[in-house]
């Protein structure tokens, strides 16, 4: 019977592809092939030729760098024992100057750095594009370090130990070849790697499937398994917690990209921790804490999904349960995120996409308290604990930074003390395109299901809804991720402050409402997302605030697949499409880099059923000759081995067979963020710009 069942499917599958057309782009798949790459700067010539021609776009060029480059611009920082570090790129420090001072010395109106590695150097002298891709330092002395360098921008990197107090790279140290590696210390002999051990060492979305113990002067071929997940899985990854005695050690294999079997190394043993599959957890001390994406039953209580449970580890461990729910999500609030310091849970509460604080106070005996932290609104706050748990003592074990900012607000970073409200300003922006007379509105469009879905206005001064104004919508919707208000020196120089209204919108597939939000638009209701994004457009149409003539739309990556999916349904409602890093052909995507990976958010394109709901918005399999379509910008990168650059490549190709004359643009450096530095990120926007008013015009 399962024979005849499978065999039934497969030739479901067989006659299914039998009636696709042959793709006769695939040789644009061939990311650095001599044919692929020559049709690549054919296209850049002829965009090139278009839009740098555009009236003042050397002076945006340059406005724009001058605000990336910035000298204002908040120095972010990861703290190391005494020290906090910050990788700071300018004009002078393209690629990057890792750098380090004292958080007293930091808060200075014009602190002193001290130099630890000088990027452009290293790369001038190795010959290499080096991009600093972050660094993994053992506590509590963070002398050594595994710094990730990725070439040209890729999420592939090589890892080579560094001595911060020697500031060189340490001879005969640890070192990894390129690959996308996940690497931790145990010990200053001893690591945790995942990487690229071999042929058939790596999952189909191209990360590492078997994690090791690598002992110091010994070959990696030597590296003992502690964990070895099947091809199919996403990626497996090992992460040490703590020092000595105190240190957890828990593997960690990616079912899927939401879903996760955990382990705790014992010895010689593995213990499968008892958690659902999909929460995130965190061990706090002797606590655990535990945020939900589904519901979850324990005992005669059902805990909501987006809710943040506090627990016992030892009790959790011995297979006792008993929860305390710090959060609970309602139809408008969801847990943005969450920090802690040594006694404190601070939370990061999205109330209708505006930020709220909150803390539970956990250092006296008995039930934790639970306070309201007042702190500007409305608008975006970010947290982030200073407390370092593997140092013996901790001067700022309740100190955390909070960073405020809305579209016309710039950031500032402020000093925290967990249990009060007073904050120290240690950084702020200037304005970087004058506001005044501008205005933010949030507003809400009715979805094709009823649903109402909220999004921001920006206004340029003067506007009114006369029909009249250049608008770009800008969108996301996909893999949890919440697109709250921000601060860009970018939109308002090349955007704002030039008359055009901006929108974000806040449609399902993101998680702005928690899980419920993402999950309402994934799979076979993927399609929710589209829906969502063309009400916003419909409805600002309808209330004057633009027309189609008037209206243009910008995503990337999953929202590059939304900019495909939404013109191609509706190529009526815009003029201008600015398609970045995108997924297209979503027949193909899960075999071209870290597709594979995607899979529970967008479906098995090999699964009958899965094909049947995907091919309905598949932009490569969906765009036709003979119908009037927008003049597209799809942009990409070469170096791009996260979303395949054959993506952007292929709708270009075959839009511009069928007659629709889209631009095309390729940085050949930058990976998936599309710019290796400063300068080819303002090149980048500007072409974007240029683009968006040669298309929509000035008010």
């Amino acid at each position: 019977m399962k024979k005849t069942v499978l065999a039934a499917c497969l030739l479901t599958l067989s006659a299914a592809q039998a009636q696709t057309p042959a793709d006769p782009y695939l040789w644009l798949e061939e990311v650095t092939g001599d044919k692929a790459l020559a049709w690549v700067r054919e296209r850049n010539a002829e965009t090139e030729a278009v839009l740098k021609a555009q009236p003042g776009f050397e002076a945006l060029r340059a406005e724009l760098l001058e605000g990336l480059n910035a000298r204002d611009r908040i120095p972010r920082f990861s703290r190391m024992g005494d020290h906090v570090y910050n990788l700071w790129t300018d004009a002078k420090n393209k690629r990057g100057l890792w750098r380090r001072t004292t958080l007293a010395e930091y808060a200075k109106p014009d602190p002193q750095w001290e130099p630890v590695l000088d990027l452009d150097a290293l790369g001038a002298a190795e010959k290499e594009s080096w991009v600093f891709n972050g660094a993994a330092c053992l506590a509590p002395e963070y002398k050594r370090c595994l710094l990730q360098l990725s070439r040209g921008g890729a999420d592939a990197t090589v890892a080579r130990e560094f001595d911060t107090q020697a500031k060189a790279f340490v001879k005969d140290g640890f070192t990894l070849p390129e690959a996308k590696t996940q690497v931790d210390w145990l010990d200053e002999n001893h690591l945790l790697v995942g990487t690229d051990f071999g042929p058939g060492s790596m999952t189909d979305s191209g990360y590492a499937r078997i994690v090791k113990r690598w002992q110091r002067g010994t070959p990696l071929s030597a590296a003992k398994t502690l964990f070895e997940g099947q091809a199919k899985d996403t990626y497996v990854f090992a992460a040490a917690q703590g020092v000595g005695k105190d240190q957890t050690v828990v593997i960690s294999r990616a079912l899927d990209f939401y879903r996760f079997d955990r382990y705790l190394v014992k010895g010689d043993k593995l213990v499968k921790l008892a958690l659902p599959a999909d929460a995130q957890f965190q061990r706090w001390g002797q606590r655990l804490l535990v945020e939900l994406r589904s519901d979850w039953k324990q005992g005669g209580t059902t805990h909501k999904a987006g809710s943040l449970l506090v627990g016992s580890w030892p009790d959790f461990l011995a297979g006792r349960t008993g929860w305390r729910p710090l959060f609970t999500p309602t139809d408008t609030r969801s847990l943005a995120g969450f920090t802690t310091t040594q006694h404190h849970v601070v939370l990061n509460v999205s109330d209708n996409v505006a930020s709220k604080l909150e803390e539970w106070d956990f250092s006296r005996k008995g039930a934790p308290q639970r306070r309201d932290v007042k702190a500007p609104f409305p608008g975006n706050l970010s947290v982030a604990s200073l407390h370092d748990p593997d140092l013996p003592q901790d001067s700022l074990a309740d100190r955390y930074l909070v960073n405020y900012a809305d579209f016309l607000t710039p950031d500032t970073l402020y000093l925290a003390q967990a249990g009060s409200d007073d904050r120290l300003r240690l950084k702020s922006r200037q304005t970087w395109f004058d506001s005044t007379g501008m205005r933010v509105e949030q507003q809400f469009a009715t979805s094709n299901d009823g649903t109402k879905v909220p999004y921001f206005v920006v206004y340029p001064k003067g506007a009114t809804n006369n029909g009249q104004n250049p608008t770009l919508l800008y969108g996301y919707g996909g893999f949890d991720v919440s697109m709250t208000p921000r601060y860009s020196a970018s939109w308002g120089r090349g955007w704002l402050q030039r008359g055009g209204v901006l929108v974000m919108s806040n449609i399902r597939g993101g998680g702005e409402f928690g899980p419920r939000w993402h999950k309402a638009a994934i799979l076979q209701n993927k399609q929710r997302s589209y829906d969502d994004f063309i009400a916003i457009a419909e409805d600002l149409i309808k209330k004057g605030i633009t027309t189609p003539k008037r209206l243009g739309i910008m995503g990337g990556s999953n929202g590059g697949l939304l900019m495909g999916a939404v013109t191609v349904q509706r190529p009526d409602l815009f003029n201008a499409v600015v398609c970045q890093v995108p997924l297209l052909d979503m027949q193909r995507y899960h075999k071209l880099l870290a597709g594979a990976s995607w899979m529970a958010e967008y479906g098995n394109p090999d699964v009958p059923s899965d094909w049947a709901f995907i091919s309905q918005y598949s932009p490569y399999q969906n765009v036709k000759a003979g119908v009037k379509m927008p003049r597209m910008l799809i942009n990409t990168s070469t170096r791009d081995d996260r979303v395949h650059p054959g993506h952007a490549r292929k709708m270009a190709a075959r839009m511009i067979e069928q007659g629709h004359a889209p631009l095309y643009w390729e940085n050949i450096e930058g990976g998936h963020g599309g710019a290796a530095d400063n300068e080819q990120r303002a090149t980048w926007q500007a072409i974007e710009y240029a683009y968006l008013w040669m298309q929509l015009g000035g008010r």
